[in-house]
This record gives C-alpha cells, structure tokens and sequence, in this order.
C-alpha cells in the first residue's frame, strides 16, 4: 500500500484526480450541467501531463528526497506514462475541438482571453520572461509564485469548466457576480495551499535564494502574519456572501469544513512534515474541499 501511494502521488496522478473534482464542483456549485466525459479526460491527462514534465525540468534529482528518489528508479515507467498522457490529451482535445469547430469560431475576444491567459502563465512560470536573462521567469519571483499558481489552478477549474459548456450550448460566457465571486474564492484558498507547500522547499529555496514568503519572514511569521489572516479573512468573506444570497444553513456548515481543516493543518505545519504529507493532506484539502462543494448542494436535493 504504501509504494501503490507514492506511486499515486509522486506520479502527479493525485493533481489530475484534484483538477477533476474541482472541476465537479464548479458546475454543481453553480447550477450547471457536467461537461462531457471527453472533457474531464482531456484535463486530467493535460494537468497530470504537465505537472510531470514540470517536476522533471526542475532538475529535482539533485534535491535529496523521496519523491526524487521515485522519479530516478521510475524513469521508464514516467516515459511510457507521459507519452500515455500527452497522446490522450492530444486525441480528446482534437476531438473536443472538431466537435466545437463552429463555437470555437464565433468566440468573443473576452472569451478568447480567459482560454488563453491560463496556458501562457503557466508556460512562463518555467520560462524566461527577460531575453536578457533566460532564468528569470515568474517562478523565480518568489512572493508571486503561490499567486501565479493560484490563478491558474482557478481559471482551469473554475472558468474553463463554464467555457467549455457554453460552447456546447452555442451561447457566450458571461462573467457575472457569481462567477467572479466563485473564482476569487479559489485564487485565496488555493494559494494559501502553495505558501504552506513552500515550507518544503525552505532550505532548497534559501540556498537557491528564491525569497518565497517562508525564506523571508522564517516559519511562524509565515504561518501566523500571513497564512492564518488570510485564511480567517476567506472564512468570513464566504461567511459574508452566503449570507447575504441566503444559502441554506446546512451548505455553509458543509463548506465552511475545508476553512477549519485549513486551520488545523496550518496549526499542525509548526513541526517537520514528511514530503508525503504535503502531498496528501495540504494538497489533499483541494479534494476536501471540492467534496464539500459537492455535498453542500446534493443533500439539499
């Protein structure tokens, strides 16, 4: 069981089984039919995809840990499932993309904008952003990183799943009061999330001298000026919003769940983790908190 869960999570597997649920939740949190299955396959080998070839190009073999120690005495099995994943990706997103051929035409230039603003962030956290300097790119800045991974981890899971739907229907995407709303609320919790993970890379980030929050301010400071203030500052502004849109009392006690379990862990990151506790449970409140997005609207059906 135990080498079956490195294997799940080391191999980023866990990351395409997050982006799927969250996608999940976009819809039903809103109101909306599912996409097609061809959708949720085509994201889930395109994330898993390329999360690994990320990880790869970070030269995380010379970092001592477990999951670089995968990676080494798993190089054949990474390859073969790479190229699994980039070929299904391929296949469902030509698919996806002849079946829309005509919505996919008539897109607006905001709509145009959302589908591509996402990709090409993600393309320059590894890539320069200087021609004067090919190392400098939106990674190595370091209080914006957690941002930039924020933004988009939340515009694939929570404007993609809209866009991709209305193509279906043949209307365009608006982004109403909602929306807007959903979308904010995932930027601060998902980013809360990358500044805990940061604390994994302490000393490699410190000698590297990439100043993410950690680096700068040292680990209580992190945990308590700025990871706790903005996790009670996204409490109480969900508090606020369903309040006033009159949400059922049992739909905010359902997701106000994934908040206080960020609390617990937040508390509990004081002392050394394992690199498989990262993995599974700060990461793991991604798949908390999209099932209690889930279950908050289901049991009131």
């Amino acid at each position: 069981m135990n080498r079956l869960a490195r294997s799940y999570f080391f191999s980023n597997y866990f990351y395409g089984t997050c982006v799927l649920a969250l996608s999940l939740e976009t819809n039903i949190q809103l109101g909306l039919s599912l996409n097609p299955p061809l959708y949720y396959l085509f994201l889930f080998a395109g994330s898993v995809w390329y999360y690994t070839k990320s990880y790869n190009s970070e030269a995380s073999f010379s970092q001592p840990n477990q999951r670089a120690y995968w990676y080494k005495t798993h190089q054949i099995q990474v390859a073969y499932s790479q190229t699994i994943l980039l070929a299904t990706a391929i296949l469902a997103g030509g698919i996806l993309l002849f079946q829309n051929w005509d919505a996919v035409r008539s897109l607006s230039s905001m709509e145009w904008t959302l589908l591509m603003i996402f990709p090409i962030t993600a393309l320059l956290y590894y890539e320069s952003i200087s021609p004067k300097n090919p190392t400098h790119n939106l990674r190595s800045i370091g209080w914006l990183k957690p941002f930039v991974i924020s933004f988009v981890w939340t515009g694939v899971i929570s404007l993609y799943p809209l866009i991709f739907l209305r193509m279906q229907t043949g209307t365009h995407f608006e982004l109403n009061a909602m929306v807007s709303w959903f979308f904010l609320k995932n930027v601060l919790y998902i980013s809360i999330l990358c500044i805990l993970f940061d604390i994994k890379d302490y000393a490699a980030d410190h000698n590297s001298q990439l100043k993410t929050f950690v680096v700068r301010l040292g680990l209580r400071k992190t945990l308590f000026y700025i990871i706790l203030p903005m996790a009670v500052a996204g409490f109480l502004s969900f508090l606020l919003f369903t309040v006033n849109n009159h949400f059922p009392l049992i739909r905010i006690l359902i997701n106000s769940i994934p908040f206080i379990m960020l609390l617990i862990v937040t508390w509990s990151m004081q002392r050394r983790k394992s690199i498989l506790y990262y993995l599974a449970v700060i990461d793991g409140l991604l798949l908390i908190k999209a099932a209690c997005g889930i279950i908050g609207v289901l049991v009131l059906k």
